[in-house]
């Protein structure tokens, strides 16, 4: 599949849920998934470093349904039920930040978390985690990204110790899972 395919059947982008021991159990429409009683679902978050070393990390869009506003990992996502998660990461990482990634390196295959933001809404995901490179220049999606930086790991770890709650949860976990 090209993985610059949109992923829709009738027009909606399907995620896939999953049954607690993480197995796929079925699809659901993704606008309807993220709600006070989010159910188990497959995700991915990605972390992308360029040839220097530095991680880029994103600020979310004001418009965006859960966490707006908050910083989090490069980009993050739900493979459609027909996508590798590869795919739907290249799909991904150039419709929010308009870059191309390669080097793929998963570094937390089981990464499971719940999350519920200040309007209720629930994240409730199985999120594979992944490490890429990129030597694009980012030009972000407005609908998806407000601002970026790009910033040594070490500093990115200092930032999200010392001000939590500007910080998506995911990343905060992500971070003492990998530091671990």
């Amino acid at each position: 599949m090209n993985s610059s395919t949109v992923l829709v059947q009738g027009g909606t982008e399907l995620v896939v849920l999953l049954g607690e021991s993480g197995e796929p159990i079925g699809e659901a429409d993704k606008s309807t998934v993220h709600s006070v009683s989010t159910p188990l679902h497959l995700a991915f978050s990605c972390h992308v470093y360029d040839t220097s070393g530095r991680v880029l990390v994103t600020r979310r869009a004001l418009s965006k349904l859960t966490w707006p506003g908050v910083w989090t990992n490069s980009f993050c996502g739900h493979p459609s039920p027909v996508e590798s998660l590869e795919d739907a990461m290249v799909r991904r990482a150039s419709h929010e930040l308009g870059i191309t990634v390669t080097d793929f390196q998963i570094v937390l295959p089981d990464f499971r978390y719940r999350a519920v933001d200040a309007s209720g809404i629930v994240e409730n995901e199985i999120c594979p985690v992944y490490r890429a490179v990129t030597t694009d220049v980012v030009q972000p999606n407005p609908a998806e990204v407000s601002e970026f930086v790009w910033l040594e790991p070490h500093l990115l770890h200092g930032a999200v110790t010392a001000a939590p709650f500007a910080f998506s949860p995911w990343l905060g976990w992500q971070l003492e899972q990998l530091s671990a």
